[in-house]
């Protein structure tokens, strides 16, 4: 029994082994191709070894991806618009016998076109003897969310499953001859207005030209006018005549113009302008085949008076659908470059409408998709009061300077000007070339935005000095610092540098130093101050702060460094020269607290209808130092010696201090710029028209220093009491 057990055993062996013989046989070099597209026919891959890379160390049964695992792919295909991979997924025989070229046009052109994105997919079920996956899909696109619940099929292929695709895969409701259709409804951008609700920027009328191409007698000689009386090229001419939709009888706009009838409510020089204007466009129109029509646009009524406030919206660029993917811009759209129209962009949108559906053959809707109800831009209303930029803007146009004015009580800013400025109109029309380079190359740089920039205050500064000191007890306002001439240095360690002032007087005490607008006085009263004390002073009243305001505005500075690092400096910085550098919201701010019992009122540009003041900075100054600052100031413009006594009102307490900056390259320096400064503003709770105005203007040596700002204050004034 043993025995023959044993001799199974042996022959089961052999049997193994002359198994095992043969197969070895085959995988002998010769027999190693064929023996490789046996197996892989048979659906095994075989492992190369290390040692050997064209030996077979073992040969492994390679399972086909399922018809989910498929799905999945095909869907991860969509999201990332790899339409040629998707189609080499599918069974073009059981297709429709669709071409490569149809069917990447048939779905880049659907799933583009309604902007698809984050599409997800999730399997629900799978009949494995129909191949049937059952599915539910969730996209985004331009019209909102879509979901729907979908079946897929799939056939064997020679090496894996493949998809039977039909234009139901896209959408279930969607034939063959059946269209998706997009239709927008397009958001009217809302309205920037002032605190009184004139129209700072909003919908306008410009005048459209075009040419009609059919009616062109000569359109080689129309097209070199045209060009010429539109400053264009006419090359660009030609390229908007060429385009694919024209047809002779179209009207082809070539460009927007001002509308004549506009001009006067746009322009600085509406008389001239607007006869410039007219003699252009008539003799476009006497060119056979040129017509004119109206069209709207945005437009910016205060033009040059607010044109650094408001900013302007330009055409977006393939750069600005980059950065702001998935927020409603399209190619047609325009986007806020600067100032408000920047600052705001976001509530002046708005979002377009949007409505995605199927469409059978004859262009009847079969099934609405998505929709999403148009949403127009939210109108800004400002605190601004557009007269009194107006009036600002038309005193200075011609002078290098900045303006901030706000209430006092309420931090209501009521005008910010640069000057001089350009007219953001033409950025709607469209800059030609010429003016472009007219407004980077002209030497009082008018695109240059200054009320957002840091100042030497000079003078200006000495109220601040005067609070600093008497809040910190190292002023005594009734000390007489002593005649001193109109030159003064402390000792012989100042070398040849001297402090110098414009008036003699007596006694010289703090009141009559500001009066007078002393230097020696504040170089002294700084040196009292001391450096450290000065330091901390300042940084509380939000020196190397941000101001806390809508529109970034430059830092102020009263060092280069992190400290006031000599004793000259320092006395230079108590009458604002030095390295003092303020921005003029700011200065408006810090005067505000000799309004508010020593608080520094909190500047905004939103309007509210109960307009309520928040400090920025309560107890800037001690509510006493602040009152007898004020008094100071109030004699600055009511006392004949004072040097803002040309604004006086007999029916309104004005406060204020001038200030003449010196801008020079040395200590030296003879040649240097003058800066001069106004600050004045309503000294009484009780005025109906509270307001505190600071301005700047460059450049103002030999003509009249700070007074010449002052004479030019005074007629804004008089326009904002009138009322």
């Amino acid at each position: 029994m043993r025995h023959r057990r044993r001799q199974r055993n042996v022959i089961s062996f052999r049997r193994r082994k002359r198994k095992h013989d043969r197969l070895k046989s085959i995988l002998t070099v010769s027999g190693l191709i064929a023996a490789g597209a046996f197996l892989c026919a048979a659906g095994y891959r075989g492992i190369k070894t290390m040692e050997d890379p064209g030996s077979l160390l073992f040969w492994k049964r390679e399972e086909w991806e399922t018809p989910e695992e498929l799905l999945v792919q095909y869907m991860d295909h969509i999201s990332r618009k790899e339409y040629e991979e998707m189609y080499d997924m599918i069974a073009p025989e059981v297709s429709g016998n669709i071409t490569g070229e149809d069917f990447i046009a048939r779905n880049s052109a659907i799933y583009e076109g309604i902007e698809a994105q984050n599409l997800k997919m999730e399997v629900t079920g799978y009949d494995k003897e129909q191949l049937a996956v059952t599915y539910q899909t969730f996209l985004d696109t331009a019209a909102g969310n879509v979901s729907f619940e979908n079946k897929a099929y799939f056939i064997k292929g020679e090496e894996r499953y493949l998809l039977v695709w039909e234009d139901a895969l896209i959408f279930p409701e969607l034939g063959a001859e059946d269209r998706v259709r997009v239709s927008t409804t397009a958001a009217e951008r809302g309205q920037i207005l002032d605190r009184n609700g004139h129209v700072l920027a909003g919908k306008g009328v410009a005048s459209s030209v075009g040419m009609v191409p059919g009616r062109l007698e000569d359109k080689e000689d129309a097209i070199l006018k045209v060009a010429e009386l539109l400053g264009m090229e006419p090359e660009d001419v030609e390229k908007k005549l060429a385009a694919k939709w024209v047809k002779d009888d179209y009207f082809v706009p070539i460009k927007t113009i001002p509308k004549v009838a506009e001009i006067a409510l746009m322009s600085w020089e509406p008389e001239e302008e607007a006869l410039r204007e007219q003699q252009r466009q008539d003799a476009l129109l006497a060119i056979p085949g040129v017509m004119i029509s109206d069209t709207e646009l945005r437009t910016y009524p205060y033009g040059e008076a607010a044109a650094h406030l408001i900013g302007y919206v330009q055409k977006v660029t393939a750069e600005d659908l980059e950065e702001h993917a998935g927020e409603g811009y399209t190619a047609e759209s325009v986007i806020g470059r600067v100032g408000m129209e920047g600052l705001f962009e976001k509530e002046l949108k708005g979002q377009d409408g949007c409505r995605i559906y199927i469409s059978d053959g004859e262009g009847n809707e079969k099934k609405e998709l998505a929709s999403r109800m148009v949403q127009h831009g939210r109108d800004i209303r400002l605190t601004i009061d557009a007269e009194l930029q107006k009036a600002l803007y038309g005193q200075f146009w011609e002078d290098k300077g900045c303006f901030a004015a706000i209430n006092p009580y309420t931090g209501e800013v009521l005008a910010l000007v640069s000057t001089p400025s350009y007219d953001n109109n033409d950025f709607i029309f469209g800059l030609s070339n010429e003016k472009w380079e007219e407004l980077n190359e002209d030497e009082k740089n008018p695109l240059y935005n200054r009320f957002r920039q840091v100042w030497c205050p000079g003078s200006t500064f000495k109220p601040v000095t005067a609070a600093i000191g008497l809040a910190s007890g190292r002023i005594d306002p009734a000390e007489d610092f002593g005649q001193e001439g109109k030159s003064w240095q402390k000792d012989a360690s100042w070398g040849s540098y001297y402090v110098t002032t414009l008036h003699t007087y007596e006694p010289v005490v703090l009141e009559n130093a500001l009066i007078y607008s002393d230097n020696i006085y504040f170089a002294k009263a700084a040196l009292k101050i001391g450096a450290e004390v000065m330091e901390s002073a300042l940084d509380g009243l939000g020196f190397g702060s941000e101001v806390p305001f809508e529109m970034r505005m430059a830092i102020s500075q009263y060092s280069n460094t992190e400290h006031i690092e000599s004793e000259v400096l320092l006395a230079d910085s108590g009458y604002g020269q030095g390295q003092m550098l303020v921005n003029p919201l700011h200065m408006a701010c810090i005067y505000s607290a000799f309004c508010n019992e020593g608080n520094m009122i909190r500047p905004y540009l939103l309007y509210e209808t109960e307009a309520k003041g928040e400090y920025w900075i309560s107890g800037a100054f001690p509510e006493a130092a602040a009152q007898q600052v004020l008094q100071s100031l109030v004699k600055v413009v009511n006392d004949p010696h004072g040097t803002g006594y040309g604004t006086r009102r007999e029916d309104v307490l004005l406060a204020g201090k001038t200030g003449t900056a010196e801008i020079k390259a040395s200590k030296s320096d003879s040649t240097g710029t003058e800066l001069g400064w106004f600050t004045v503003f309503t000294a009484e709770t009780t005025a109906e028209r509270p307001i505190l105005l600071v301005g700047m203007v460059e450049d103002v040596k030999e003509r009249g220093g700070s007074g010449y700002v002052v004479e030019k204050e005074k007629q804004v004034l008089e326009e904002w009491f009138k009322d």
